[in-house]
């Protein structure tokens, strides 16, 4: 394949575990700026192409190209350093920091935290996450050890994690999943803002919140693409609704 000016194209993209195709022959593009939400039954592989994309997972076949550059030849590592940024279900932050160093040790120049610990608050990191902070609504707790936060905090504060190294593809797996509505409200506001200056793919079960925020959405079903489109062109497609309603 040629150069493109998606910001990922995905093509053929196989994985098979003992002959289980759990991705089965995927192609998706992704644009510059584009708000992308996968949708699916428990089972249809959405998890899975986030672990593809950032090299946790080696495809069987297949091509994923991330600003034209070959990912499925890269380790997770480089994946990272390439500008793909990648929040699991559960928050990984360091319980025992505040809010602030938190986002101070995600700045990519303090790589790990005892690095981050002894490194000079340069104003370009000052300035960052002072920014960042702002974006995540936690301006008011970067004194906070982080342990105390709500869950919802504790998830802005990952994503924030991740904003501090500026990636150009964001990926999220259910990031509203036991918040509570006023905080999933602020989270649509969050990932609208946050899809202004990057690709940001989100994989999430809550409806609601989907219609909030998606541009476009791809409907998995056993490994494949079902439906693709506007959420409410996917909504009324009967094999969509087929697949979720179990008939």
């Amino acid at each position: 394949m040629s150069n493109t000016d998606f910001v990922l194209a995905i093509e053929d993209l196989t994985v098979s575990f003992d002959g289980f195709k759990a991705v089965d022959n995927l192609t998706m593009y992704i644009d510059k700026n584009e708000l992308r939400v996968v949708i699916g039954p428990n089972g249809a592989g959405k998890t899975t192409v986030l672990d593809l994309i950032c090299g946790k997972t080696k495809s069987t076949s297949g091509s994923i190209k991330f600003m034209n550059t070959e990912l499925t030849k890269l380790s997770e590592h480089e994946i990272v350093r390439a500008g793909v940024g990648r929040k699991f279900q559960t928050p990984s932050i360091y319980e025992n920091l505040s809010v602030y160093q938190n986002l101070e040790v995600s700045y990519p120049k303090g790589r790990g935290v005892w690095g981050s610990l002894f490194f000079k608050r340069s104003d370009a990191v000052v300035s960052q996450v002072k920014k960042i902070a702002d974006e995540i609504m936690l301006t008011n707790f970067l004194d906070m050890e982080a342990a105390l936060l709500s869950h919802g905090q504790k998830q802005w504060l990952e994503i924030g994690m991740l904003l501090m190294q500026d990636p150009e593809l964001l990926m999220l797996d259910e990031p509203v999943a036991g918040m509570s509505a006023k905080e999933r409200d602020q989270t649509a506001d969050l990932l609208n803002k946050i899809c202004k200056n990057r690709s940001v793919i989100v994989i999430e079960h809550d409806m609601e919140f989907v219609k909030k925020i998606a541009h476009k959405v791809t409907v998995l079903h056993q490994g494949k693409i079902l439906a693709e489109g506007a959420m409410d062109k996917v909504q009324e497609d009967e094999k969509v609704i087929e697949v979720y309603l179990g008939h």
